[in-house]
């Protein structure tokens, strides 16, 4: 793992984003305080980017979208990561 400094974060928030994807799918059908095992784990993954981001979301948006709205925000913040080490030189290399 040569470029492990690149793969392991880019790995971590796309597993945040797609857990925010499917928390989102799972509270259109299922109550808060569902005992569904996985909708659970979800919740419990996720609930510590959910704070923040219904701190800064305006209250007239519904707490249904919050999970789509930090999804957003996580995907930005993997291009901004994306950004910051292409700028720095830091991306991995095509094989030749």
């Amino acid at each position: 793992m040569q470029y492990w400094y690149f793969h392991l974060p880019n790995y971590v928030l796309a597993a945040l984003f797609w857990t925010l994807i499917g928390r989102f799918m799972f509270s259109l059908f299922l109550p808060p305080d569902s005992p569904n095992y996985i909708f659970r784990w979800f919740r419990r993954l996720t609930d510590w980017l959910m704070r923040p981001v219904a701190f800064i979301t305006p209250s007239i948006v519904p707490v249904l979208a919050h999970a789509p709205i930090a999804a957003f925000w996580v995907a930005l913040a993997r291009v901004a990561f994306f950004m910051a080490l292409y700028a720095a030189g830091l991306m991995p290399r095509p094989a030749q």
